[in-house]
């Protein structure tokens, strides 16, 4: 569930802000192909499971059952499905069909109120969109919320329940509580919406502690470090000195001390918010500074529990040989978030570290999660191991598209230098489009080095469009839409970005690019 999320955050909700904005069922389209998107893959599985979260598991059997009785063997649409739906458990989805018509991310704002003397806590929800391209005002969607409060001790006081959120603005309200409750709102990301919640420090490491939904505790610890990592960029920007809130260094500590959770979880909660998600959080990205100022609170977690860290990657040393279970891949990504962590500090013992787990891994996710590690840091090392790791797996294609993707994402100051010389390698072909998508696509997600104030990394990510245009057109047009987002940068980098764009468009590219590049520049 995470992984969905966080694909969705970091592709799909700029998708959705961005020029190229669409339903899930677009009303038309210049080049069909430029219509296989994150918004109609990704953003339309969170509806099918929508349907799930409103009508439970049986209805949504039973939906499903009807469906099929319906329409095997036949063309169908998305109206048809949601027929079937509404029909088997005799529910109105009228209102439902605005996930397919109405494009942009939801946005639901959540106020809480506590009356001590009744012992009751009201929770006003109030949802808006943003204007999107040709859709400028939008009616209310139908919102699954799942929700629950929880007590000072941790407990959950009412159970998850689900919230049906069909107006502008609606409350919910529990009385005859004991305490104060803390709330745990979208609880399993039951909406693909921006939940826009202030809680407290405390209550986001409480949450991050205690919270029973799995995700919600994930995404406590991600709004606690988002928080965080956006106040130290303010602060740099600003010449002030970072430093880390106890808050996040006591739910830093406490999560990873403990030994009675699952480790997958304790991985995902202790990792901070990539940079992609932060930018979304930013009226206007600075990716510098961005860059700088989460390194700096890496460094800072990692510093003050270097001790704590290293221990806890010994305890979980491999204590046979590889085994492929969900136990295992739990003790290997803790392990490995560990390693990660050590690695920032970019001393010797740490580097000495992963270069041990390099040569000693018997299995790819431990030798990559290494490889991964010792790309990021400047020296030798690095060398000796990307040298090494191709060596060994030139013969894998897809291994070595690993290697590829991990160099362009790289924070090395000379990765623009590494992925012009990856270009001429024996690995790189661009007329193979999964090569293609290998190195172009991690690189112009790589913040900091495509966004080089001095435009370098849009010209290069440009003259792979024009590169592919004879030769892919849609894969050209996919990796033209890293310019998508490009008025959430300054003035400079937006003069930068439409020299490119503009060199693109004069280029007579084919049309499935040319559809991209001219809803980009009247963004």
């Amino acid at each position: 569930r995470v992984e969905d999320v966080k694909i969705l955050r970091a592709i799909q909700f700029p998708e959705d802000a961005g020029p190229m904005s669409h339903p899930i069922r677009p009303e038309s389209y210049v080049a069909m192909d430029n219509f296989y998107t994150s918004t109609v893959y990704n953003k339309g599985a969170e509806v099918i499971r929508m349907y799930r979260t409103l009508l439970g598991a049986d209805g949504f059997r039973k939906g499903t059952d009807l469906y099929f009785d319906r329409h095997d063997g036949q063309a169908v649409t998305c109206d048809d499905f949601r027929a079937a739906m509404a029909d088997a458990n005799e529910r109105d989805l009228t209102q439902f069909e605005r996930w397919y018509a109405q494009a942009g991310t939801p946005e639901v704002r959540a106020e809480v109120e506590w009356d001590a003397e009744s012992g009751s806590v009201t929770i006003a929800l109030e949802q808006s969109c943003p204007a999107t391209a040709g859709q400028f005002e939008k009616e209310p969607f139908h919102i699954p919320i799942a929700w629950g409060l929880l007590g000072a001790d941790g407990q959950d006081l009412v159970g998850t329940e689900v919230f049906e959120l069909t107006e502008k603005r609606q409350e919910i309200t529990v009385k005859g509580l004991p305490e104060r409750p803390v709330p745990s709102l979208l609880r399993g990301f039951s909406a693909p919406i921006k939940l826009l919640f202030d809680e407290s420090d405390e209550n986001l490491g409480f949450r991050l502690a205690h919270d029973p939904d799995p995700f919600n505790r994930w995404e406590a610890g991600q709004k606690l470090g988002a928080r965080v990592v956006l106040g130290a960029e303010e602060k740099m920007c600003a010449g002030e000195d970072v430093e880390t809130p106890t808050a996040l260094m006591d739910a830093f500590r406490s999560t990873l001390e403990r030994t009675d959770l699952d480790p997958s979880l304790q991985a995902y909660a202790l990792r901070l918010p990539d940079e992609a998600t932060l930018a979304e959080e930013m009226g206007m990205v600075r990716p510098d500074s961005l860059h700088a100022a989460r390194q700096q609170v890496v460094r800072i977690l990692a510093k003050e529990h270097q001790e704590l860290l290293l221990q806890t990657y010994e305890r979980l040393a491999p204590s046979g040989p590889f085994v492929h279970n969900l136990a295992e891949a739990g003790r290997r990504r803790l392990r490995n978030l560990c390693l990660s962590y050590l690695s920032s500090l970019e001393d010797p013992s740490s580097i000495a570290l992963c270069q041990q787990q390099f040569s000693n891994a018997d299995n790819m996710t431990d030798q990559f999660a290494a490889l991964a590690c010792l790309s990021a840091t400047p020296g030798q090392e690095a060398e000796q191991a990307l040298d090494q790791f191709f060596e060994t797996w030139k013969s894998k294609a897809l291994v070595v598209d690993k290697w590829l993707a991990v160099q362009a994402a790289s924070p090395r100051l000379d990765t623009l230098e590494n992925v012009t010389a990856l270009l001429g390698h024996e690995a790189f072909d661009i007329r193979n489009p999964n090569k293609a998508r290998a190195l172009i696509r991690p690189f112009f997600r790589n913040l900091v080095h495509f966004h080089r104030s001095d435009g370098a990394g849009y010209q290069w990510v440009a003259d792979r469009v024009l590169e592919l245009c004879p030769l892919n057109p849609q894969i050209a047009a996919r990796m033209a839409g890293a310019f998508s987002s490009w008025k959430s940068y300054d003035s400079e980098r937006q003069a930068l970005i439409r020299q490119e764009l503009e060199r693109i468009e004069t280029s007579n590219p084919p049309k499935d690019v040319l559809e991209i590049i001219q809803r980009t520049l009247k963004a």
